[in-house]
């Protein structure tokens, strides 16, 4: 009866926000991510899932987990 261990994945800031729209930057910030190269370990949810797929060409999926 052990509790399940939520599922995850870990999202790699690949691009640069200079010269995109202000919603792209809102998006990585709200992600966590403000610099180039840093990683994030984020809740696989369809609202996460949402915003890494809106801003895809400026993020990586690393890793999923669970």
């Amino acid at each position: 009866m052990g509790l399940a261990m939520a599922k995850t994945i870990i999202v790699k800031q690949v691009g640069s926000p200079i010269r995109r729209p202000a919603r792209q930057r809102r998006t990585l910030i709200g992600l966590g991510l403000n610099k180039m190269h840093k990683t994030r370990e984020l809740e696989d949810t369809p609202s996460v899932r949402v915003m890494v797929n809106s801003i895809s060409h400026l993020v990586k999926i690393i890793e999923e987990r669970g």
